[in-house]
């Protein structure tokens, strides 16, 4: 793509109002460090205006946006507890670990007397 016009971006995001709020975003987005999603050496504007055109940034909805966050919160709800389980395996494991080696320690002190 030599050059991205407002027709390009437009075909992706049919209203002027939403594609200006999406470029914003997305410069916001690269300005803070995201990488940038096409292979360009341009500013941050045009890159954002050619993702767009491409069809790689797209807007979303309210409702999707939520779903997406309820999403998120489930997967990381469910890794915390995953992680909670194996802290407490661990900690069950080298309790059991610790009652073998007194048992071991009580019939080397029982064998010697």
């Amino acid at each position: 793509m030599a050059r991205v016009t407002v027709e390009d971006c437009l075909k992706e995001v049919p209203n002027r109002f939403s594609l200006v709020h999406l470029t914003s975003k997305r410069v916001r987005q690269l300005r803070e460090g995201a990488p940038p999603m096409i292979p360009v050496k341009n500013k941050e504007v045009v890159v954002a205006l050619r993702e767009i055109a491409a069809g790689y940034v797209y807007p979303v909805s309210a409702a999707e946006a939520e779903k997406e966050r309820a999403e998120a919160e489930a997967r990381e709800r469910d890794r915390l507890a995953q992680a909670q389980m194996a802290l407490e395996a661990a900690a069950l494991a080298e309790e059991a670990e610790d009652e073998i080696k007194d048992d071991e320690e009580d019939g080397e002190s029982k064998d010697q007397s």
